[in-house]
């Protein structure tokens, strides 16, 4: 096996045993992510990955993640180098901080060789929507990873990182994570400090991890959670994160959503997630179907709150401070507005619109306020539902990685991506999403969520799962 075939896990016990050194896992890693076929990359910073790891193969004791390499999405800030989110409107910038989860991740250990491409200030499900160009699915390059995370997803699936970073607002770390057949988890919101990333929707953001194993995901996460003083949404975090070893499920009680299994759902989808749930109860688990009477509002619902505050968030390209700035314009209103219709692209137009008339005199209680209202009751029935339950299971996605421009003239088919996502995202429960089998040959993901600070028992009945399916997470002419 070469070094990019071993979980980030076994990549640091062979840093610990002696067996290689951070340089060679970089540099092998590297090297895939030069031959780049995947359009994963928007900016890999070689020079100065080889000395942070060279620096950390100095050291006398090895930190916790003893330079195995990592890749983050555009939109984190990472200092000096370049952080575009996916936009032209913030082409060639360079931040002068660093996002305080990546930050935490240096510190333990962690080397950074590159940004990965993503949707258009992460609005989107295909990653078609990046000023780069689209991102392909390692399973098929004719289809696509997923979004707005799909650079990161890709990434791993391609053997080009044993592990990434992306960013999860209505299901955009879970979707391509289910599309790639990789771990993707969105935690609890506030369990990861905001701070350094570019804002989409303020109360729905969340940063997370992609792996190949749940063990995986669950180590980086380990670095990331806990209160920053520059966030005030980040939440102190008592319990450890645990690295999960749970081979089966005595006493775990899954539910299942009965709206999320519905005849939407691909055939083949539909039939790998019920091959799945029914290995819970040969585990020791039990299994209880469960209603949300209001998740079929969650789509509706996000298409307010989610444009409404995009549209407050990216108010602030105007072309002043940073950012792209157009050239022709005499006056201010006239600077503000070509600078914004050459900097965004169509789909970013088309959310900061819908959510300017969200909230503008006379429609804001119509709609947004009753978006709001309607969020409230998806939160209270899912605690309606764990207290019947443990965890609660559905399909990541309605249907495997379709084809590269099949949904962008359907704006409406698009959005219907992360119909089994959003739910959960407005309710800010933690999720994530493990391979559960194939579809005509294109990987299937399984979502399992949980109360609020439940991640260590998530990760336990999702580690228990994982190892019952023996998924494998090789796409053809991928690794060895």
């Amino acid at each position: 096996m070469a070094l990019t075939d071993f979980s980030a896990e076994e990549q640091i016990a062979a840093v610990v045993a002696g067996e290689t050194s951070s340089v060679e896992l970089v540099a092998a890693h590297l090297a895939r992510v030069e031959h780049d076929e995947w359009n994963s990359f928007l900016a890999v910073d070689r020079e100065r990955a080889l000395a942070r790891a060279k620096e950390i193969d100095g050291l006398a004791t090895r930190p916790p993640l003893a330079g195995v390499p990592i890749a983050i999405k555009d939109a984190l800030s990472t200092r000096d180098l370049v952080t575009t989110a996916g936009s032209k409107m913030l082409e060639g910038f360079r931040p002068i901080y660093t996002a305080t989860c990546v930050a935490r991740l240096e510190a333990a250990g962690a080397v950074i060789i590159g940004k990965t491409n993503m949707d258009e200030f992460a609005m989107g499900s295909s990653t078609e929507n990046s000023a780069y160009g689209p991102t392909l699915n390692p399973w098929d390059l004719t289809r696509v990873p997923g979004g707005s995370s799909g650079g990161s997803a890709s990434s791993v699936a391609a053997r080009q990182v044993p592990w990434s970073l992306g960013s999860d607002t209505g299901g955009s770390i879970r979707q391509p994570a289910a599309l790639c057949g990789i771990v993707g988890m969105k935690p609890t919101y506030g369990a990861i400090s905001r701070y350094g990333l570019i804002a989409f929707a303020s109360s729905l953001d969340q940063v997370g991890p992609f792996a190949r194993t749940v063990r995986d995901a669950a180590l980086l996460l380990s670095h990331m959670v806990g209160r920053d003083p520059m966030d005030a949404t980040s939440l102190e975090w008592t319990e450890p994160i645990r690295v999960p070893s749970a081979t089966r499920l005595d006493g775990v009680r899954v539910g299942v959503i009965e709206e999320l299994m519905s005849d939407g759902i691909e055939p083949g989808v539909r039939a790998a997630c019920q091959s799945t749930i029914d290995m819970v109860e040969a585990l020791g688990g039990t299994v209880v179907p469960i209603a949300l009477p209001h998740a079929g509002y969650g789509l509706a619902t996000y298409y307010l709150i989610a444009p409404a505050e995009a549209s407050a968030n990216l108010a602030r390209f105007d072309g002043i401070r940073y950012g792209h700035r157009t050239a022709d314009a005499d006056v201010l209103l006239e600077h503000y507005e070509r600078t914004r219709a050459e900097g965004f692209g169509p789909e970013v137009k088309r959310r900061i619109m819908l959510g300017t008339f969200a909230l503008s005199s006379g429609y804001y209680d119509a709609y947004y306020g009753q978006a709001q209202r309607v969020r409230t009751l998806i939160m209270r029935d899912f605690a309606e539902a764990f207290a019947q339950v443990d965890v609660v299971a559905s399909p990541t996605s309605p249907s495997t990685a379709f084809r590269l421009g099949e949904r962008t003239a359907d704006p409406l088919s698009m959005y219907l991506s992360d119909i089994c996502t959003i739910p959960i995202s407005l309710a800010g429960l933690p999720s994530l999403s493990i391979p559960c089998g194939l579809s005509e040959g294109l990987p299937v993901g399984l979502q399992l969520a949980g109360p609020a600070f439940s991640e260590n028992r998530l990760l336990e009945v999702a580690h228990a799962l994982e190892l019952a399916i023996g998924f494998d997470d090789a796409p053809q002419g991928v690794g060895v």
